[in-house]
């Protein structure tokens, strides 16, 4: 008997989560599109790119609305369960509420398992295509574009640690670079800053700067203006080049070594450590929406299907305020990283289990 009422409740569950998935997919590609048509219009973007752009978003929007999906097709599901009795009669059969909801959860489990590889193989190759013609078609820039080419540049090299305000990668040149060198005892023994540094027959020419040299005998600085100044290093304009990515854009592991690099290069990684964090607990969220989802479709004594959907909705949006809310204070600082993704979970994680003690 159980097994036979294992395999309905997933049936039932799964349809009802196709359903609703395709739903908020529908809605989102709606809303998404009424945002970005007239952008598509205004860059004279051809209607193969513009169908392309959309359709190359949908793995991301379905690994986003799952969450919500499972949520509102549980209490969908154990609503109209509740309604016609059969959770009256499961019980009489001696079937508590962990046991009718075992099935349920770990159906959400094998899912949660099915987002992150979803999130880990397709949707980076997805949104790293959908997002390249946004950049090109749309915002006309180079497919080249770099980090560099609109944020400042920190770099720690070997011995020297460079500070770019700009890079322009199509004449090669360093904008306003300030050079560091240091000893093995981390000493700085030169600093250079120039107007520009021109990349020119394998070494870097800069111009119109003053060059500070460590004196060696009482470790004072002399500082000299040059108007053309040639150094020989080993980064090249390759290392300041490096195609813009979003967090979407890459899967936990590539993420994970692009922190390491961004970290060994001096670079503030805080922002990237939060997405790295949230990689690993976002599926997580789709076993808690089940446990989320189950009591409150069972507690409510009145209103029936329709006021359960309105509050696993109102839980959803408390739910995504506070992963929010946590998330900006793991950007701040305020907090570690790992601790700002995974607070939202345990609140709820800790309120479902409650609730579920609850029902009766």
């Amino acid at each position: 008997m159980q097994s036979t009422l294992s395999k309905y409740m997933v049936k039932e569950f799964l349809k009802l989560l196709t359903i609703c998935e395709a739903i908020f997919v529908f809605i989102y590609l709606l809303i998404d599109s009424i945002g970005a048509i007239d952008n598509l219009i205004e860059a004279h973007v051809a209607i193969a790119p513009a169908l392309t752009y959309f359709a190359l978003k949908i793995p991301l929007i379905i690994v986003q609305m799952l969450p919500p999906a499972t949520l509102i097709s549980v209490i969908i599901m154990f609503s109209l369960m509740k309604k016609n009795n059969h959770i009256t009669l499961l019980n009489g059969c001696g079937l508590d509420i962990w046991i009718i909801s075992r099935p349920i959860i770990f159906t959400s489990l094998i899912l949660a398992t099915g987002l992150f590889l979803c999130s880990e193989i397709v949707v980076p190759h997805t949104s790293s295509r959908s997002n390249r013609i946004w950049r090109v078609e749309v915002k006309k820039q180079d497919q080249g574009n770099s980090r560099a080419c609109s944020d400042i540049i920190w770099y720690r090299g070997e011995k020297c640690i460079y500070w770019i305000r700009h890079f322009d990668k199509r004449r090669q040149v360093m904008i306003e670079p300030s050079l560091y060198f240091f000893d093995d005892s981390f000493q700085l023994t030169k600093k250079i800053d120039g107007r520009e540094g021109i990349w020119k027959d394998g070494k870097w020419e800069i111009r119109d700067g003053i060059i500070l040299e460590a004196k060696a005998d009482n470790g004072d600085y002399s500082a000299n203006k040059f108007d053309q100044f040639e150094l020989t290093l080993p980064e090249t304009p390759d290392t300041f080049l490096r195609e813009e990515k979003d967090p979407e854009e890459m899967g936990y592991w590539q993420l994970k070594r692009f922190v390491k690099m961004m970290t060994n290069e001096g670079v503030d990684v805080t922002q990237y450590s939060v997405d790295l964090y949230l990689k690993l607990s976002f599926p997580f969220i789709v076993p808690l929406m089940v446990v989320m989802g189950i009591p409150i479709s069972l507690i409510l004594k009145k209103g029936g299907p329709p006021l359960a959907v309105a509050m696993g909705l109102f839980f959803c949006m408390v739910y995504m305020f506070l992963l929010g809310f946590f998330r900006s204070f793991g950007i701040a600082g305020v907090i570690p990283p790992i601790v700002s993704v995974w607070m939202a979970n345990a609140i709820f994680s800790l309120v479902g289990i409650y609730l579920m003690m609850r029902v009766d």
